[in-house]
């Protein structure tokens, strides 16, 4: 399986963990020139702005240690940008961590900043 259709697997499997959880699912693969949002979801009226985070195996290290500081500077300008098109109020930033194959949800969590 190639790394595009292993990341399709990884967010499609996000997603319906989300959805398992009352999430509604608003994007996948949401890209602008500018930026980018793996999943777009709300609950509760509160926009979810997901970055998924995919590890073959869990010995190569947690999927969440790869947001760094300049990843969540992203995130924040993808989230604002999303936010001023869309007439978002309330959003929060969020990360869910899967492994395996197939994929599997390790961790979700619902606010990082």
């Amino acid at each position: 399986m190639s790394t595009t259709a292993i990341g399709r697997a990884a967010e499609d499997a996000a997603a319906q963990y989300l959805q398992d959880k009352d999430y509604h699912i608003v994007a996948k693969n949401w890209r602008t020139r500018w930026c980018e949002i793996d999943i777009v979801a709300i609950k509760s009226d509160i926009t979810y702005f997901i970055e998924s985070k995919y590890r073959g195996r869990d010995s190569w290290g947690s999927g969440l240690d790869y947001i760094t500081p300049r990843k969540l500077q992203q995130m924040h300008f993808a989230a604002q940008f999303w936010a001023a098109t869309h007439k978002t109020a309330d959003y929060r930033l969020s990360a869910i961590e899967l492994t395996g194959e197939p994929p599997r949800v390790t961790q979700f969590i619902a606010s990082i900043d």
